[in-house]
């Protein structure tokens, strides 16, 4: 079968493989955008708008700091790619209408060190953190271990209590709202077809998604709908080992001119942030209803997190917003990305990570969507082996754990 059919009839050219995208966050829409650049017919479908989810709520860091091989070539690909699109203008419109016209937003990659510190004390997270890094080098990667003087000497960072410390040069920040804005509007400059405030399910006979009453035939379909994948799949029978759970981030006024920053031992992170800094993590490590959940910041947080940065950094925030998100834990701490059920691909499972990666694996899911369909893409690498989502078979028992880690 080729093109898209509605119940009553075909709406796409005869012989373009057609392919539903669900989610219009950041890997959503890197996926739809690739597939249409290869010539396929694309429509992405949201309930809620671009980057109303995770990507909206994300923290916007990015490095290439990871001690496994396949992270770390993803996590550097996804940095090429944000450079590529850095200082590329994006629409300005409502999240929940798509692109937009008229004025535009500029999305803006930043460089950035990532300093990655454990305090003495702590030997078992100083030892984690050397291992990692070595490994990291082992990659090619452009990270250095340094002690708390050579540290000091370099950041503005509180090291009297520091064992040790990791620098990753190849990093940066950026807005990741503006990210999923500038691909909206590359997305619909390609000709996908932009359904932002279109809730759909997921239907496996016939394949492709079902809009109220009315079912719409694909070719492919691919779920990146953060949170709510689990459940989409679930009511089409396909049972996936995913579990969202709470994280939690606020931005404070006061100019901060430090690294991005992760306290391995306190477990929180920091980065520049236009109006001063952006900091987070506070995880609440159990399984959160997607459709249900509290999405202020609790006061816990922000006492932490204040502490955190007060001791590490001499910096006093000054709350100007705070918030939670969701994000989604898998057993092995690794993502699912790949099909499911003949046709249906999914992409979730990111752990807090699926932002910074999102340019790298939206482009392998896209590929792999692109070969299932016969258009394989000369030059791009299909798929993920070791994130196969048929690895679990959906219905196993796991603890949410925190998603940064030097382990």
């Amino acid at each position: 079968m080729t093109g898209t059919s509605a119940e009553n009839g075909s709406d796409t050219p005869t012989g373009t493989p057609s392919v539903a995208v669900v989610g219009a966050g950041a890997v959503g829409l890197t996926a739809a955008v690739d597939l249409a650049r290869w010539g396929l017919d694309v429509t992405v479908f949201d309930r809620s708008g671009v980057a109303a989810g995770a990507t909206g709520s994300a923290a916007g860091i990015v490095y290439d700091a990871y001690a496994e091989d396949v992270d770390a070539a993803l996590a550097t690909r996804a940095i090429e790619r944000f450079r590529e699109f850095s200082a590329e203008t994006a629409p300005v419109g409502a999240p929940e209408t798509g692109p937009g016209t008229g004025a535009t937003t500029t999305f803006q990659f930043t460089d950035c060190p990532y300093v990655i510190v454990a305090r003495a004390g702590d030997e078992q997270t100083a030892e984690a953190v050397e291992a990692s890094a070595d490994r990291m080098r082992h990659h090619g990667l452009d990270v250095s271990v340094v002690g708390p003087t050579t540290l000091g000497e370099r950041f503005p960072i509180q090291t009297a209590d520091v064992a040790v410390a990791a620098v990753a040069e190849n990093a940066g920040w950026c807005d990741p709202e503006s990210y999923a804005r500038l691909l909206a509007g590359r997305a619909d400059a390609v000709g996908v077809d932009l359904q932002p405030t279109t809730a759909v399910g997921l239907s496996r006979e016939p394949r492709g998604v079902t809009v109220g009453r009315v079912s719409r035939r694909f070719d492919a379909v691919l779920v990146a709908a953060g949170a709510h994948t689990g459940r989409l799949c679930a009511r089409a029978d396909i049972p996936l080992a995913l579990k969202p759970y709470r994280v939690q981030a606020l931005t404070s006024l006061g100019a901060y001119d430090g690294p991005m920053l992760y306290d391995a031992t306190a477990g929180f992170y920091c980065r520049p942030h236009p109006t001063g800094l952006l900091g987070g993590d506070g995880t609440e490590p159990v399984e959160a209803d997607p459709d249900d959940w509290d999405e202020a910041a609790d006061d816990w947080f922000r006492n932490d997190l204040r502490t955190g940065l007060t001791h590490r950094l001499d910096y006093r925030p000054r709350v100007e917003r705070s918030w939670a998100g969701l994000c989604t834990a898998t057993p092995d701490g690794d993502p699912l990305l790949g099909e499911v059920a003949p046709g249906i691909f999914v992409a979730a499972g990111w752990q807090g990570h699926g932002f910074m990666r999102a340019p790298a694996h939206g482009e392998r899911i896209a590929a792999q969507i692109a070969e299932s369909l016969g258009r394989p893409v000369e030059g791009v690498t299909a798929g993920v082996e070791s994130f196969d989502p048929t690895r679990f078979a959906g219905d196993e028992e796991f603890r949410i754990v925190e998603g940064i880690t030097v382990e």
